[in-house]
């Protein structure tokens, strides 16, 4: 009975718009009247039921509550191994993308590194080995395409479009989930070799690279080819050592690159070994310790091997509680070269020094000292020192001023230049080694 009460107060409502209608209606309307006094007596007997039903106690019956059905849950699954290697490899499989990447399933990461130039000052002049910084400069623009190729391989290409040209500076295969915990690179790629070496030119905390890189491991301040880079397969693995982070990698390239190495036959490969180590000290500061060695032919034919030696040390600190704000960087890396040529054998020593310091949140200085014989004639001997500043608007963009000094050692000229670089990025560009 408790459900007539709506519609009794829907009776009475309109019971009063009646009312209202009828007083603004003519008196000779008899009809509607009675209609309306028929609505009154219904309204009362409906009233009547209502304070009955109310006076009753309630004997409707509730309903048992069920429980909720249990909802099956999936067992976890077992973490996932390469087929037909069970019992090989322990490590997990990574997992990448998320409901977001369904729109780009095709699509790898684009990026595009703009590197502007700008020289001033007096250099050298002339055709000498080290080619001068013109006036202005796009000297590199770095598009890379970044993408997994499926669960068990990822893909990188990087392109360095400069003024001389397009080349593909990186693009190689990435496997990292192989049995034994090897990680594997095939394609062509920038070598293990040093500390320097497999950074991309935007990446360097210096406009130029040091003199041992030139005069040792070829090429010039206008050539993205510079250092050991080319054609192979790579092969890496960590080593377990307690609280030291240890890993050694092993290279075999097809034996071109640049200046240093030149392959005359099928078997005139190079080979680059790399080891490195590192510890944390505190939870601010932390050391890395590497060793390298290198293999190759050189241009004078396939019974002349050129080899390279290298050891660096980094050390780095960063504050904890003032990390974006102040944070310092040391380094230092010393080469020796074994070139074999006519009419004697040449050794060659190089090495350089740098300190970078954050004294604001988007400021950065530094130093750095470079001594390097020459390959080809280490009697030769080249000096330099240089001075950076760099600001970060933001980590889209940097701009960083230089002032170089070089003493050349063929001629004993100095060159007191200044140099100005612009860095901006667009998309999406994966991490470096740092």
């Amino acid at each position: 009975m408790t459900n007539r009460a709506p519609i009794v107060l829907m009776m009475s409502g309109m019971l009063l718009v009646s009312r209202a209608a009828v007083a603004q209606a003519p008196p000779n309307l008899t009809e509607l009247q009675n209609r309306i006094q028929t609505l009154e007596e219904q309204v009362k007997m409906l009233r009547a039921d209502l304070e009955a039903s109310r006076a009753q106690p309630s004997t409707a019956v509730v309903p048992a509550q069920q429980p909720p059905a249990p909802v099956a849950t999936a067992p976890p699954a077992a973490p996932a191994q390469s087929p037909g290697l069970e019992g090989t490899s322990t490590a997990t499989l990574p997992v990448y993308g998320a409901a977001s990447a369904g729109s780009k399933i095709f699509n790898p990461d684009i990026g595009m590194i703009g590197n502007f130039i700008s020289a001033t000052g007096k250099s050298r002049g002339g055709s000498e080995a080290i080619a001068p910084i013109p006036f202005a400069t796009l000297q590199e623009s770095e598009a890379s395409f970044q993408a997994i190729v499926d669960p068990f391989a990822r893909a990188d290409f990087f392109l360095a479009i400069g003024e001389q040209g397009i080349e593909v500076e990186e693009g190689y295969v990435t496997f990292p989930t192989l049995p034994a915990g090897l990680l594997l690179k095939a394609g062509k790629m920038r070598a293990n070799f040093g500390r320097l070496n497999a950074f991309h030119n935007h990446t360097l905390p210096w406009i130029d690279r040091p003199l041992a890189m030139y005069n040792l491991l070829g090429g010039s301040p206008l050539d993205p080819d510079t250092g050991i880079k080319d054609a192979g397969v790579s092969v890496s693995r960590i080593i377990p050592a307690g609280s030291l982070f240890l890993e050694a990698t092993g290279e075999v390239f097809r034996g071109d690159s640049g200046t240093v190495f030149k392959s005359n036959r099928r078997s005139d490969f190079s080979t680059v070994e790399h080891l490195r180590a590192y510890a944390d000290f505190t939870e601010e500061t932390n050391i890395e310790i590497g060793g390298s060695h290198a293999r190759g032919h050189n241009e004078l034919g396939s019974d002349f091997v050129t080899q390279l030696y290298s050891t660096d040390v980094t050390l780095r600190w960063r504050p904890l509680r003032r990390a974006i704000y102040h944070s310092l960087a040391a380094r230092t890396e010393l080469f020796w070269s074994r070139r074999e040529q006519m009419p004697t054998l040449q050794k060659a020593f190089s090495g350089y020094a740098s300190l970078d310091y954050q004294f604001m949140r988007r400021w950065f200085a530094g130093g750095r000292y470079d001594w390097s014989e020459r390959a080809a004639n280490a009697a030769i001997q080249d000096r330099g020192e240089s001075a950076v500043l760099t600001f970060w608007p933001s980590e889209f963009s940097q701009v960083r001023s230089q002032y170089r000094r070089t003493r050349y050692g063929d001629d004993g000229r100095i060159a007191n230049e200044l140099l100005f670089q612009v860095l901006f990025t667009i998309g999406a560009h994966g991490a470096h080694p740092f």
